[in-house]
Protein backbone atom coordinates (compact mmCIF):
# COMPACT_ATOMS: atom_id res chain seq x y z
CA UNK A 1 0.00 0.00 0.00
CA UNK A 2 3.07 2.69 0.58
CA UNK A 3 4.56 1.35 -2.12
CA UNK A 4 1.46 2.38 -4.27
CA UNK A 5 0.58 5.92 -2.50
CA UNK A 6 4.17 7.06 -3.42
CA UNK A 7 3.81 6.23 -6.95
CA UNK A 8 0.20 8.13 -6.65
CA UNK A 9 2.12 11.08 -5.56
CA UNK A 10 4.80 10.93 -7.81
CA UNK A 11 2.12 11.33 -10.97
CA UNK A 12 0.44 13.76 -8.95
CA UNK A 13 3.25 15.66 -8.26
CA UNK A 14 3.95 15.68 -11.96
CA UNK A 15 0.76 17.17 -12.68
CA UNK A 16 1.42 19.73 -10.37
CA UNK A 17 4.36 21.17 -11.94
CA UNK A 18 2.98 20.94 -15.22
CA UNK A 19 0.51 24.18 -13.67
CA UNK A 20 3.38 25.51 -10.85
CA UNK A 21 2.55 28.69 -12.22
CA UNK A 22 -1.16 28.68 -11.47
CA UNK A 23 -1.42 27.23 -8.37
CA UNK A 24 1.88 28.96 -6.82
CA UNK A 25 1.94 32.50 -8.34
CA UNK A 26 5.14 33.86 -10.76
CA UNK A 27 8.15 31.98 -8.58
CA UNK A 28 6.08 28.68 -9.20
CA UNK A 29 6.93 27.83 -5.92
CA UNK A 30 5.09 26.50 -2.87
CA UNK A 31 6.52 27.03 0.92
CA UNK A 32 9.44 25.00 1.97
CA UNK A 33 7.65 22.75 4.22
CA UNK A 34 4.89 21.28 1.35
CA UNK A 35 7.57 18.63 0.21
CA UNK A 36 6.57 16.98 3.62
CA UNK A 37 2.55 15.98 2.23
CA UNK A 38 3.18 13.44 -0.15
CA UNK A 39 5.33 11.23 2.60
CA UNK A 40 2.23 12.27 5.35
CA UNK A 41 -0.15 11.57 2.90
CA UNK A 42 1.44 8.45 1.92
CA UNK A 43 2.53 7.50 5.37
CA UNK A 44 -1.23 8.12 6.45
CA UNK A 45 -2.74 5.64 4.19
CA UNK A 46 -0.53 2.81 4.67
CA UNK A 47 -1.47 3.14 8.47
CA UNK A 48 -5.26 3.59 7.73
CA UNK A 49 -4.93 0.86 5.40
CA UNK A 50 -2.94 -1.77 7.66
CA UNK A 51 -4.85 -0.64 11.17
CA UNK A 52 -8.01 -1.59 9.27
CA UNK A 53 -7.06 -4.44 7.59
CA UNK A 54 -5.54 -5.99 11.00
CA UNK A 55 -8.70 -5.16 12.82
CA UNK A 56 -11.24 -6.93 10.06
CA UNK A 57 -8.68 -10.26 10.21
CA UNK A 58 -9.00 -10.29 14.06
CA UNK A 59 -11.78 -12.09 16.20
CA UNK A 60 -13.92 -9.97 17.68
CA UNK A 61 -13.73 -8.97 21.27
CA UNK A 62 -16.51 -8.85 23.46
CA UNK A 63 -17.05 -8.78 27.25
CA UNK A 64 -18.15 -11.56 28.90
CA UNK A 65 -20.14 -11.40 32.41
CA UNK A 66 -17.99 -11.08 35.44
CA UNK A 67 -19.63 -13.33 37.28
CA UNK A 68 -21.36 -16.56 35.26
CA UNK A 69 -24.06 -18.14 37.01
CA UNK A 70 -23.67 -21.46 38.71
CA UNK A 71 -24.95 -23.56 36.31
CA UNK A 72 -22.33 -22.01 33.70
CA UNK A 73 -19.13 -21.86 35.62
CA UNK A 74 -16.09 -23.85 34.34
CA UNK A 75 -13.73 -25.44 37.07
CA UNK A 76 -9.99 -26.96 37.28
CA UNK A 77 -9.66 -29.69 39.37
CA UNK A 78 -5.93 -30.10 40.56
CA UNK A 79 -4.47 -33.06 41.71
CA UNK A 80 -1.30 -31.91 43.51
CA UNK A 81 1.44 -34.04 44.73
CA UNK A 82 2.99 -33.06 47.81
CA UNK A 83 5.15 -36.70 48.80
CA UNK A 84 8.78 -35.86 50.09
CA UNK A 85 10.49 -36.37 46.46
CA UNK A 86 8.87 -33.55 45.30
CA UNK A 87 11.37 -31.52 47.33
CA UNK A 88 14.62 -32.83 45.21
CA UNK A 89 15.89 -30.52 43.22
CA UNK A 90 16.54 -31.59 39.38
CA UNK A 91 14.11 -29.52 37.94
CA UNK A 92 14.02 -26.21 35.47
CA UNK A 93 16.12 -25.43 33.02
CA UNK A 94 19.45 -26.10 34.94
CA UNK A 95 18.10 -28.85 36.44
CA UNK A 96 18.42 -27.10 39.86
CA UNK A 97 14.97 -26.56 40.90
CA UNK A 98 12.70 -27.99 43.67
CA UNK A 99 9.88 -30.41 41.56
CA UNK A 100 7.51 -28.95 44.14
CA UNK A 101 8.65 -25.29 42.51
CA UNK A 102 8.74 -25.95 39.59
CA UNK A 103 5.17 -27.73 39.74
CA UNK A 104 4.02 -24.36 40.94
CA UNK A 105 5.06 -22.17 38.15
CA UNK A 106 3.74 -24.90 35.43
CA UNK A 107 0.31 -24.08 37.40
CA UNK A 108 0.43 -20.73 37.86
CA UNK A 109 1.55 -20.31 34.11
CA UNK A 110 -1.98 -22.28 33.75
CA UNK A 111 -3.78 -20.04 35.29
CA UNK A 112 -2.17 -17.04 34.33
CA UNK A 113 -3.70 -17.51 30.59
CA UNK A 114 -7.23 -18.22 32.26
CA UNK A 115 -9.56 -16.03 33.38
CA UNK A 116 -10.59 -16.91 36.74
CA UNK A 117 -13.58 -14.65 36.75
CA UNK A 118 -15.25 -17.58 34.77
CA UNK A 119 -13.35 -20.39 36.27
CA UNK A 120 -12.67 -21.60 39.82
CA UNK A 121 -10.20 -23.62 41.09
CA UNK A 122 -10.20 -26.50 43.84
CA UNK A 123 -7.10 -28.40 44.67
CA UNK A 124 -6.60 -31.83 46.11
CA UNK A 125 -3.16 -32.79 47.75
CA UNK A 126 -1.78 -36.73 48.01
CA UNK A 127 0.46 -38.14 49.17
CA UNK A 128 -0.50 -41.32 51.03
CA UNK A 129 -3.46 -40.21 50.95
CA UNK A 130 -5.19 -37.43 49.37
CA UNK A 131 -7.04 -34.33 51.32
CA UNK A 132 -8.64 -31.37 49.59
CA UNK A 133 -6.88 -27.96 50.13
CA UNK A 134 -9.47 -25.77 48.43
CA UNK A 135 -12.25 -25.98 46.76
CA UNK A 136 -14.03 -23.11 43.92
CA UNK A 137 -11.22 -20.30 44.82
CA UNK A 138 -10.66 -18.24 42.23
CA UNK A 139 -7.94 -16.25 44.04
CA UNK A 140 -4.56 -17.26 41.85
CA UNK A 141 -2.75 -16.10 45.04
CA UNK A 142 -4.27 -18.78 46.80
CA UNK A 143 -3.31 -21.27 44.44
CA UNK A 144 -0.01 -19.92 44.62
CA UNK A 145 0.56 -20.08 48.60
CA UNK A 146 -0.63 -23.78 48.31
CA UNK A 147 1.60 -25.29 45.87
CA UNK A 148 4.40 -23.04 46.96
CA UNK A 149 4.45 -22.36 50.61
CA UNK A 150 2.62 -24.93 52.64
CA UNK A 151 4.35 -27.99 53.64
CA UNK A 152 1.31 -30.26 52.64
CA UNK A 153 3.18 -33.50 53.29
CA UNK A 154 3.15 -33.02 56.91
CA UNK A 155 -0.45 -33.79 56.72
CA UNK A 156 -0.05 -37.19 55.56
CA UNK A 157 1.66 -40.06 57.22
CA UNK A 158 4.82 -40.92 55.64
CA UNK A 159 4.72 -44.05 52.95
CA UNK A 160 4.56 -44.82 49.71
CA UNK A 161 3.38 -42.05 47.00
CA UNK A 162 -0.66 -43.03 45.80
CA UNK A 163 -1.04 -41.57 42.80
CA UNK A 164 -4.58 -43.37 42.96
CA UNK A 165 -5.69 -41.76 45.94
CA UNK A 166 -5.62 -38.07 44.26
CA UNK A 167 -6.92 -39.10 41.42
CA UNK A 168 -10.01 -40.63 43.40
CA UNK A 169 -10.61 -38.11 45.89
CA UNK A 170 -10.15 -35.37 43.52
CA UNK A 171 -13.22 -37.26 41.33
CA UNK A 172 -15.59 -37.85 44.04
CA UNK A 173 -15.23 -33.80 44.64
CA UNK A 174 -16.04 -33.43 40.85
CA UNK A 175 -18.77 -36.10 40.85
CA UNK A 176 -22.18 -32.98 41.09
CA UNK A 177 -20.51 -30.30 39.43
CA UNK A 178 -22.05 -30.30 35.74
CA UNK A 179 -21.69 -32.73 33.14
CA UNK A 180 -18.39 -31.42 30.94
CA UNK A 181 -17.68 -28.81 33.34
CA UNK A 182 -14.24 -29.02 34.45
CA UNK A 183 -10.98 -29.59 33.28
CA UNK A 184 -8.41 -32.05 35.45
CA UNK A 185 -5.13 -31.23 35.94
CA UNK A 186 -2.62 -34.17 37.56
CA UNK A 187 0.83 -32.73 38.52
CA UNK A 188 3.43 -35.45 39.86
CA UNK A 189 6.92 -36.93 39.76
CA UNK A 190 5.35 -40.46 38.72
CA UNK A 191 4.85 -43.57 41.06
CA UNK A 192 3.90 -47.18 40.23
CA UNK A 193 -0.01 -47.72 39.53
CA UNK A 194 -1.37 -50.60 39.45
CA UNK A 195 -3.02 -51.89 36.37
CA UNK A 196 -6.55 -52.20 37.78
CA UNK A 197 -8.16 -50.10 40.43
CA UNK A 198 -8.70 -46.71 38.49
CA UNK A 199 -11.51 -44.79 39.20
CA UNK A 200 -14.09 -44.37 37.13
CA UNK A 201 -14.39 -40.70 35.75
CA UNK A 202 -17.43 -38.99 36.38
CA UNK A 203 -19.44 -36.85 33.95
CA UNK A 204 -17.80 -33.25 35.29
CA UNK A 205 -14.45 -34.40 33.92
CA UNK A 206 -14.61 -32.99 29.97
CA UNK A 207 -10.87 -33.94 29.62
CA UNK A 208 -7.63 -34.45 31.84
CA UNK A 209 -4.01 -33.16 31.51
CA UNK A 210 -1.07 -34.69 33.64
CA UNK A 211 1.95 -32.96 34.20
CA UNK A 212 5.36 -34.63 34.60
CA UNK A 213 8.18 -32.54 36.84
CA UNK A 214 11.59 -33.82 37.63
CA UNK A 215 14.29 -35.32 35.67
CA UNK A 216 13.54 -38.08 33.43
CA UNK A 217 16.97 -39.77 32.75
CA UNK A 218 18.93 -38.57 36.30
CA UNK A 219 17.46 -39.33 38.98
CA UNK A 220 17.64 -38.37 42.55
CA UNK A 221 18.97 -40.47 46.02
CA UNK A 222 16.00 -40.55 48.40
CA UNK A 223 14.52 -42.99 50.98
CA UNK A 224 17.07 -45.83 49.84
CA UNK A 225 16.07 -45.30 46.19
CA UNK A 226 16.36 -43.29 43.10
CA UNK A 227 13.71 -41.05 42.05
CA UNK A 228 13.05 -39.32 38.53
CA UNK A 229 10.11 -38.45 36.66
CA UNK A 230 8.13 -42.00 35.92
CA UNK A 231 7.48 -40.60 32.62
CA UNK A 232 6.00 -44.00 31.22
CA UNK A 233 3.60 -44.44 34.38
CA UNK A 234 2.68 -40.60 33.80
CA UNK A 235 2.09 -41.28 30.07
CA UNK A 236 -0.05 -44.47 30.81
CA UNK A 237 -2.17 -42.46 33.82
CA UNK A 238 -2.93 -39.88 31.08
CA UNK A 239 -4.02 -42.60 28.66
CA UNK A 240 -5.95 -44.42 31.12
CA UNK A 241 -8.02 -41.32 31.68
CA UNK A 242 -8.55 -40.08 28.49
CA UNK A 243 -5.99 -37.40 28.35
CA UNK A 244 -2.59 -35.93 27.64
CA UNK A 245 0.84 -35.97 29.15
CA UNK A 246 3.31 -33.45 29.49
CA UNK A 247 6.75 -33.20 30.76
CA UNK A 248 7.00 -29.95 32.06
CA UNK A 249 10.68 -30.15 33.88
CA UNK A 250 11.92 -27.27 31.23
CA UNK A 251 8.52 -25.99 29.43
CA UNK A 252 5.38 -24.75 30.19
CA UNK A 253 1.93 -25.98 29.16
CA UNK A 254 1.59 -24.37 26.13
CA UNK A 255 -1.45 -22.49 25.56
CA UNK A 256 -2.60 -24.55 22.30
CA UNK A 257 -2.92 -27.73 24.36
CA UNK A 258 -5.03 -25.81 27.23
CA UNK A 259 -7.64 -24.30 24.82
CA UNK A 260 -7.57 -27.99 22.64
CA UNK A 261 -7.92 -30.29 25.29
CA UNK A 262 -11.76 -28.98 25.68
CA UNK A 263 -12.55 -25.79 24.87
CA UNK A 264 -13.92 -24.99 28.16
CA UNK A 265 -11.59 -22.79 29.39
CA UNK A 266 -11.89 -19.03 28.95
CA UNK A 267 -8.45 -18.12 28.22
CA UNK A 268 -7.67 -14.29 28.65
CA UNK A 269 -7.88 -12.59 25.22
CA UNK A 270 -4.39 -10.38 25.54
CA UNK A 271 -2.68 -12.27 22.99
CA UNK A 272 -3.92 -10.11 20.25
CA UNK A 273 -4.20 -7.31 23.10
CA UNK A 274 -1.59 -4.89 22.02
CA UNK A 275 -1.93 -5.47 18.10
CA UNK A 276 -5.49 -4.64 18.42
CA UNK A 277 -4.56 -1.16 19.95
CA UNK A 278 -1.95 -0.52 17.98
CA UNK A 279 -4.47 -1.40 15.22
CA UNK A 280 -6.60 0.72 16.43
CA UNK A 281 -4.48 4.00 16.89
CA UNK A 282 -2.66 3.71 13.32
CA UNK A 283 -6.02 3.78 11.75
CA UNK A 284 -7.05 6.81 14.11
CA UNK A 285 -3.74 8.75 12.95
CA UNK A 286 -3.58 7.37 9.43
CA UNK A 287 -6.92 9.14 8.75
CA UNK A 288 -6.49 11.72 10.84
CA UNK A 289 -2.87 12.95 8.61
CA UNK A 290 -5.28 11.92 5.55
CA UNK A 291 -7.74 14.69 6.54
CA UNK A 292 -5.19 17.24 7.70
CA UNK A 293 -2.65 17.41 5.20
CA UNK A 294 -5.48 18.96 2.62
CA UNK A 295 -6.48 21.18 4.69
CA UNK A 296 -2.79 22.69 5.90
CA UNK A 297 -2.03 22.75 1.80
CA UNK A 298 -4.35 24.86 0.93
CA UNK A 299 -4.14 27.29 4.12
CA UNK A 300 -0.32 27.38 4.18
CA UNK A 301 0.70 25.89 1.07
CA UNK A 302 1.74 28.87 -0.90
CA UNK A 303 2.39 33.06 -0.32
CA UNK A 304 0.70 33.89 -3.35
CA UNK A 305 -2.80 34.69 -3.04
CA UNK A 306 -4.38 34.70 -6.57
CA UNK A 307 -7.55 36.38 -7.50
CA UNK A 308 -8.97 40.34 -8.44
CA UNK A 309 -7.13 43.16 -7.03
CA UNK A 310 -7.15 46.92 -6.55
CA UNK A 311 -4.36 48.68 -8.18
CA UNK A 312 -3.35 52.21 -6.58
CA UNK A 313 -2.26 55.12 -8.98
CA UNK A 314 1.33 56.19 -8.66
CA UNK A 315 2.09 59.54 -7.41
CA UNK A 316 3.36 61.12 -10.55
CA UNK A 317 -0.18 59.55 -11.91
CA UNK A 318 -2.38 61.30 -9.81
CA UNK A 319 -0.10 65.13 -10.42
CA UNK A 320 -1.19 65.13 -13.92
CA UNK A 321 -2.79 68.26 -14.96
CA UNK A 322 -6.82 67.81 -15.57
CA UNK A 323 -6.16 69.57 -18.55
CA UNK A 324 -3.27 67.64 -20.11
CA UNK A 325 -5.64 64.33 -19.01
CA UNK A 326 -8.65 66.09 -21.22
CA UNK A 327 -6.19 66.51 -24.15
CA UNK A 328 -4.75 62.92 -23.66
CA UNK A 329 -8.22 61.68 -24.02
CA UNK A 330 -9.35 63.96 -27.23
Amino acid sequence: MLLLAMIAEWLHARRVRRIAHLAFGPTAQPRAWVWIAPLARAGGLAMMAWGMTALYLMDPKFHRPQEPPAHAQKRILIAFDCSPSMSLSDAGDKKDEPRSKRAGKVLMSVLDRVSLEQARVTIVAFYTGAKPVVIDTKDPAVVKNIVDDLPLDYAFDAGKTSILDGIEESFAIAKPWREKSTTFILVSDGDTVPHTGMPAIPPAIAKSIVIGVGDARVGKFIDGHQSRQAGMTLRQIATRLGGTYHDANDRNVPTQLIEDITGLLPIKEDAAEGRRELAIAATGVGGTVLALVPLALALFGTAWKPGRRIITPRADEASVPRELEGAAHA
